[in-house]
């Protein structure tokens, strides 16, 4: 018997709550050095895949690894059977010897219950004869687990992410840079009173080793039965919080940036603490590079990726949001009114303070210099991604310059008071050679209203890294100055 369960092809189920770096860790697993040669059954909530464009580009490293793609449901619901299915097929080229796998992993929605998933390697006869369950792997993000532990739902419907510790045998504690180590220790302790078997391993952004995840041996089939006796029942009924569900929206051409931020800050802001997860690969104006961006609650964070649309690929935007009481309607309609069309650039242009040939001053880094407004809207190719300046303005110097956003701290009326509006923080930094004379103005720090989100040295990214919260407060971290002249 030992040898013919040695022979079985070892599965880890990995769960975790919405936005708890379950990807993140499946992209970790396939860039690493471990020699395996695995078999990935990605499960996603909402109608249109993100997850499998994140994991594509990174399975290409590794040839032998497969990603099978499991969509529209929950694997603990509707799409049990499809994962049976697709076992069994993988089984089939096993036996055949046209496939050696040394283990598959299944990443469950954030919205799965783990005990139905795990069940199939019981209670099916040709699944249990040749996959066998090595453990379930539970990431939890310590920043909002307490407040996804606590929720109140309807009755009858079964708190997921309760269930999801319960039945874990190893549970990785992430994020841990967003909260004091006061937080860590408490919800350590809620994590121990709901599973005292599972070890414990901190990390940040999901980086554990390959064999903290994979070969285990973690679960135990008896001490399950003694915790869930109904755990082989396969009658039990199994419900879902009616009031969440998933948004999925796809939008064909280009989104324009300032638009994208303005309606992400504002969802984020007045929706957040309902919104358990938003995600999505937009297609953003006067960018080669596709912006990938994920959001837990109200943190955020997204980049630039390396990635560039092809030439002969259609440019389109995908996004999926998973939350409670979410207005689809609403939301899909605030996404289309993004779109980079001639008639948002030429509302934006009348919303502009000054007009061409304006005289004004700008703050160039090395003080105020006078110049004439030459250009509304512009673009040069030395810009970052997606940005679109209001201004280009010509300095009575003759050097030639653009002001990154219309704001009075970095251009105002000649002569005129300064504007009174509150504006955020701005740097400052220093002129570049470029001709005659230049000047530079700083590139303002991006900043979703808000929200707090940083943006890393050296990032060209629309917006990038979460702010980190240490003792109660927020760091937002330091800026290096983005200073152009226009050419």
């Amino acid at each position: 018997m030992a040898e013919e369960a040695d022979a079985r092809v070892p599965v880890t189920v990995l769960t975790g709550f919405l936005g708890s770096g379950k990807t993140t860790l499946l992209n970790h697993i396939l860039t690493a050095a471990h020699g395996k040669k695995l078999a990935i059954i990605e499960n996603e909530f909402g109608e249109v895949g993100i997850d499998d464009a994140l994991l594509a580009k990174n399975a290409k490293m590794q040839a032998d690894e497969e990603i099978i793609e499991m969509m529209n449901g929950c694997i603990c619901c509707t799409v049990r059977q499809d994962l049976i299915v697709v076992l069994n097929k993988l089984m089939k080229r096993i036996k055949s010897g046209k496939l050696k796998l040394d283990g598959i992993v299944i990443e469950t929605t954030g919205m799965a219950d783990p005990a139905p998933v795990a069940q199939t390697f019981f209670v099916d006869d040709d699944v249990k004869a040749a996959f066998v369950l090595d453990g379930i792997v539970t990431l939890i993000d310590a920043k909002h687990i307490e407040q996804h532990l606590d929720e109140e739902k309807p009755e009858g419907a079964e708190n997921e992410a309760v269930e999801q510790v319960a039945f874990a045998d190893r549970l990785l504690l992430n994020k841990t840079d967003l909260v004091s180590e006061e937080d860590l220790a408490r919800v350590e302790g809620r994590l121990k009173a709901l599973n005292s078997f599972a070890p414990i391993l901190r990390c940040n952004r999901s980086q554990v080793s390959v064999d903290s995840v994979l070969g285990i041996k973690g679960f135990d089939l008896k001490r399950t039965l003694e915790m869930d006796p109904e755990f082989l029942n396969t009658d039990g009924e199994h419900e879902h919080d009616n009031t969440v569900s998933s948004l999925s929206v796809v939008q064909q051409g280009n989104v324009d940036l300032d638009l994208v931020q303005d309606w992400v800050s504002e969802i984020l802001q007045t929706k957040g603490a309902d919104i358990y997860r938003m995600k999505g690969v937009l297609a953003i104006e006067h960018a080669e590079a596709k912006f990938v961006y994920q959001a837990v609650h109200m943190i955020f964070n997204g980049n630039f990726e390396d990635e560039k649309w092809a030439p002969d690929e259609p440019r389109s935007s995908k996004l999926v949001f998973i939350g409670k009481n979410l207005d689809h309607a609403a939301l899909k309609a605030g996404f289309a009114a993004c779109a980079a069309t001639s008639e948002a650039q030429e509302k934006k242009r009348k919303q502009l303070r000054f007009a061409l040939g304006d005289k004004v001053v700008c703050n160039t880094g090395g003080g105020w210099q006078q110049g004439e407004v030459v250009k509304l809207m512009y673009r040069d190719e030395m810009m970052p991604p997606g940005m679109v300046a209001p201004y280009q303005v010509k300095l009575s110097s003759g050097g030639l310059i653009y002001a990154p956003s219309d704001s009075d701290d970095l251009i105002r009326k000649a002569g005129g008071e300064p504007d009174k509006r509150p504006v955020s923080r701005c740097a400052t930094g220093p002129e570049r050679a470029g001709g005659a004379a230049s000047g530079a103005i700083a590139w303002r720090q991006p900043q979703l209203r808000g929200v707090t989100v940083c943006r890393p040295e050296g990032s060209c990214g629309l917006w990038a890294q979460y702010a980190v919260a240490k003792g109660g407060g927020a760091r937002e971290q330091r800026l290096r100055p983005l200073a152009h002249a226009s050419h």
